[in-house]
Parts: structure tokens; C-alpha cells; sequence
């Protein structure tokens, strides 16, 4: 990076700046992409893991941005990323009599309609039986029949992981553990970042013609760094999400509830269900948001206002905190600021995209460039990244119409050679190849069965791992899916990955008492029933990279 002068310096390594990168490469610019921790280690891996218009949006009456959305969901799961995307139906309970199902009937009419109608099923009217026989566990006595919808689901922190891999793929350089400490300057103009290395603490200049900000809740954090005014504010909005096993809950349907101030998303995930998420203001560290024990007793209450029988704190699995970068309105709750993104050039040579919402990350990547180049010399052609599909993406049916002879292959069970293509696409061939030259990764990691070996040993080969929390929690979802938050794991899974980081003995080991340690926080910040005591918890095991 420091030998090079680039076209373009992107500044984040979650969904929106990886989008960036891959949109400005595929365009044919030299770009580079700089994370100061793992990809997708902030609020790309703590998301709603939805793909979806926004149905609470639709009601707010912002229709332009539902039909953006759903455009760009029929993209992801007919083009893009069919392997990360996928449909998911939803049922919605009815309390209330005609005009409550006149009502959603209507709205979820119009979502049909509008951008990408037809990617997935069309809305239906249950009665009241064939609600309760879709999902036995809705509570009956106020129950008066369902509408069933459908969306998408998306696991993020392998997908935006991808978009990192793929703008590699098209000549993009990418570097994660590589922090903005300062910004170069010729005269007036930004004329590129100075960058530090977290592993050896050296500094590097990265000089580029344009540099990019694309860094959610740090956005005003790094404006200041460069010294740019009159750009864009951001507020940082709290969501969190728990995880209780799929046995706790009757239905054959992911579920939406009317919670006290928004809707509440009960999903399947894996052996789980996902249920989430909060929306309330965070004012503590940005880098180590935590959910406290306040945040999972209001989930616990509001899923337990429609379900039987209700769930308690034992209940509870695994749990994660995400900050929402919300462009930062004059007052209200942060439920109701805006989701839309902004683009603004506050200083020649720097251009900061903020807000937004996942589902959206491609078009905020194309107008970002845009933006960045609207004054380049010479002509730059227009954003293809609707075209592009990501890594895994191109021959995914036809692996997955051939798995019966990558199961012959292999030799893995067939659930297990189905779940790879679900979550590789058709670089499951990769793992495959790996798993033939060390046949022992094809066993269950201990203490994460649901996990191969192999998966683990991949992340640090091919997807830019270099810590055990990049493995366990963005690679994998150990972290969030086991009660003991991968600890367990951890001590198998660092002997196989050492070799390929390079760590000794040494650091082997405190690699396995770092991850320990965070781990510990993590539980500790959710027994706070206060943020300033969660934060508290949380930081006592902060990131090295930071």
C-alpha cells in the first residue's frame, strides 16, 4: 500500500465499506481498503441479519426507501449472494378484529408490489386454526388469525466478509488491523490516510487521489481527525438480539410482534431462534457495545406478551449488542431517525457516506463513488455492481444440484455437505480440497458441533482471519450460539489455525486466554442492568488492535 499511489482509499471494513471497495474496483479504479479491526467486526456482524424492506418504514410512509430495499433484496437473492441470502417466511399475529387484518392486509399488498415483487412468496390471510397450527406456541386467547409474509435472511458477517474476498478478486488491496491515525495533506486537499499497524505498531502513508469514509459510528470520530466541517453527525442507536433454542418455541415460521416501541423479530437461526432487536441510544465506547440485563428482560417480556410458554433468562443462550449509525436528527426517539443514507464532500479529496440501513449497502457504495469521482479527470464508467456477483455466488445452483456426488466425495454426511453450500456457495470446493489433504478437520470442533474443523482452519487460509474472536464470532457464530460463548472451542481451534498465523507456543496460549477474557466481559456486561455498567464490564477486555 505505501508503494502506490491509489484512485480511491476506503476507510472501513464493515458491509458499506467493503461494498465500496468491491464498487470502485469493479469499475476498474486501483483501490484500497483499510479495517482497523476484523471485517465486519462492528456493526456488520451485529445486525438484524435481515434482507428486507422494512415493514415499521412502510408504515412510517417512507416509500422510497422500502422500494430501494426490496429492489436490492430480489438482486441478493436472485444474483448477488444466493449461498447468503435466503427467504424466510414470517407470520403476524392478529389481536384485534376486521380492521387490524384490513390493515396489515393492506400494507403488506403494497409490499408485495413495489421493487422485486416476486423473489419470494407473496403475502396470505390465516384464520385463527391455521395460525395456531402454523405456530402452536402464539398465544391462543386473544388470537383472531395471522397474515403470513416473507422475506430474506442474510448471515452478515460472511457476507460483507465476501465483499472484502470478492473486491480482492477484482484487483482491490485490503488490509484489516490497519487503523487511520491522521490524514495526509497537500495544501488544502486530503491526499490520503496514515495507517497503523496493529501487529507491529509501525505507521505507513496510503496516498490515494480520493479517500472514502465509510465508517458507521466512528463517522464523526475520523471527520474530526480530518478536520472537516460542515459533513455529517451520527448517533449511535443500540439493537440487541438473544438467542434461545429452536425447542423453546413452536412454529414452522419466523414471527413479527408489535413490541412496547417497534416490532420485534422472532427468526430461525440454525438450532436457534433469533429474537431482536432493541432500538435505544448508546452514549458509552463504540468500539465494545454490550447488552445488559434490562435489554434482555424487555425482549423477554415483549415475546412473552404473544407467546406460551413464556421464556425466561434461562432460556437465553447467547446474546449481542450492534450500533445502528443513524444520521442524527434535531430530537425524538432513535426509532424514529432516519435509515436513509447521505453522501457529503466536506473536504476536496474526502467524501463520507453514512446512515443507512444493510439491505442497502450497494446503492450507498455506488453513490459514494459516485460522489468521490464526480470531479476526476477522464471518464470513469458507471457502478456494474448489480452485475457482479460475489465469490460463491456463480455455479451455487449447479453445486448444489450436484451435492450428491460432493457427499460421495467427501464423505461427510449429507446435512453437513448441505449446510457448506448453504454458507460457501461453490467455494465449497476450497474446503473440500483442504479436507482432503487433512482428512482429521472433517470432525466437529469440540464444544461447537455444529462446526467443522475444516471451517475453522479456512478462515485463517482464505477469509482473512488472524485472531481466534475473527474465527469463533465473524466466521463462524461460536461466540453467540454456545452458552459458554466458544471458550471451549477456542482451545481446540487455535492449535489447528497457529501454524498458518505463524504464533508459537506463546502466543497460542494468549490468544486462548484473550478470547477467555472477552468471553468473560461479554457474560459479565449482561448481568449489568445499567449501559455505563455493561460498558464498564465490557471494557475490561478490550480488542489489541485498538
Amino acid at each position: 500500500m505505501a508503494r502506490e499511489t491509489f484512485d480511491v482509499v476506503v476507510v472501513g471494513g464493515g458491509v458499506t465499506g467493503c461494498g465500496t471497495a468491491l464498487d470502485a474496483a469493479s469499475r476498474g479504479l486501483s483501490v484500497a481498503l483499510v479495517e482497523m479491526r476484523d471485517y465486519a467486526s462492528g456493526t456488520s456482524s451485529r445486525s438484524g441479519k435481515l434482507i428486507h424492506g422494512g415493514l415499521r418504514y412502510l408504515e412510517q410512509g417512507q416509500l422510497g426507501l422500502v422500494r430501494q430495499a426490496l429492489t436490492e433484496r430480489a438482486l441478493m437473492l436472485e444474483r448477488l449472494c444466493p449461498h447468503l441470502v435466503r427467504p424466510v417466511r414470517f407470520i403476524y399475529p392478529l389481536r384485534h378484529r376486521a380492521w387490524e387484518r384490513a390493515y396489515v392486509g393492506a400494507g403488506l399488498m403494497l409490499y408485495d408490489s413495489i421493487g422485486g415483487a416476486g423473489a419470494v412468496p407473496r403475502h396470505r390471510h390465516l384464520g385463527r386454526r391455521a395460525a395456531q397450527r402454523l405456530a402452536p406456541d402464539l398465544g391462543g386467547d386473544g388470537l383472531t388469525g395471522a397474515v403470513t409474509f416473507s422475506d430474506a435472511q442474510v448471515d452478515d458477517a460472511r457476507h460483507t466478509v465476501t465483499l472484502a474476498r470478492t473486491a480482492a478478486a477484482y484487483g482491490a488491496v485490503v488490509a484489516s488491523g490497519a487503523k487511520v491515525v491522521d490524514f495526509l495533506t497537500e495544501g488544502e486537499r486530503i491526499s490520503g490516510v496514515l495507517v497503523r499497524d496493529s501487529d507491529t505498531g509501525h505507521e505507513l502513508p496510503v496516498r490515494a487521489h480520493q479517500v472514502i469514509s465509510a465508517t458507521g459510528v466512528w463517522n464523526d470520530t475520523l471527520s474530526a481527525r480530518a478536520a472537516a466541517t460542515g459533513g455529517l453527525r451520527v448517533s449511535a442507536s443500540k439493537g440487541v438480539h438473544v438467542l434461545v433454542p429452536r425447542e423453546r418455541i413452536r412454529s414452522e415460521a419466523a414471527i413479527l410482534l408489535r413490541a412496547e416501541d417497534s416490532v420485534l423479530f422472532v427468526r430461525p437461526w440454525g438450532r436457534h431462534w433469533l429474537i431482536g432487536t432493541t432500538d435505544t441510544p448508546w452514549q458509552q465506547d463504540l468500539d465494545h457495545p454490550a447488552a445488559t440485563g434490562a435489554d434482555v428482560d424487555y425482549l423477554l417480556r415483549n415475546v412473552n406478551r404473544a407467546i406460551r410458554p413464556r421464556l425466561t433468562r434461562d432460556d437465553v443462550v447467547g446474546a449481542f449488542a450492534g450500533l445502528r449509525p443513524l444520521l442524527t436528527a434535531d430530537a425524538g426517539s432513535t426509532s424514529a431517525w432516519s435509515r436513509e443514507h447521505a453522501v457529503t464532500c466536506p473536504r476536496e479529496g474526502l467524501t463520507v457516506i453514512a446512515g443507512g440501513k444493510y439491505t442497502t449497502y450497494r446503492v450507498m457504495a455506488a453513490d459514494a463513488v459516485d460522489a468521490a469521482l464526480r470531479n476526476a479527470a477522464g471518464t470513469v464508467p458507471e457502478s456494474c455492481s448489480a452485475e457482479v456477483p460475489l465469490l460463491g455466488a456463480d455455479g451455487y445452483q449447479a453445486v448444489w444440484n450436484c451435492r450428491h456426488r460432493l457427499f460421495e466425495r467427501s464423505g461427510l454426511p449429507v446435512d453437513q455437505v448441505e449446510r457448506l453450500i448453504g454458507r460457501y456457495g461453490s467455494l465449497v470446493e476450497e474446503l473440500l480440497d483442504q479436507l482432503a489433504e487433512h482428512p482429521e478437520w472433517g470432525e466437529p470442533i469440540p464444544g461447537a458441533e455444529d462446526y467443522l474443523m475444516v471451517e475453522a482452519a479456512y478462515a485463517a487460509t482464505h477469509e482473512g482471519a488472524q485472531h481466534l474472536d475473527d474465527v469463533l464470532c465473524r466466521r463462524l457464530h461460536v461466540g453467540m450460539e454456545t452458552a459458554d460463548r466458544g471458550v471451549c472451542a477456542a482451545r481446540h481451534v487455535a492449535p489447528v489455525i497457529a501454524p498458518v498465523l505463524g504464533w508459537d507456543a506463546g502466543a497460542t496460549s494468549r490468544e486462548i486466554e484473550r478470547y477467555a477474557r472477552r468471553s468473560e466481559a461479554e457474560r459479565l456486561a449482561q448481568l449489568a442492568d445499567t449501559d455505563e455498567a455493561a460498558s464498564a464490564a465490557r471494557l475490561s477486555a478490550r480488542d489489541p488492535r485498538l
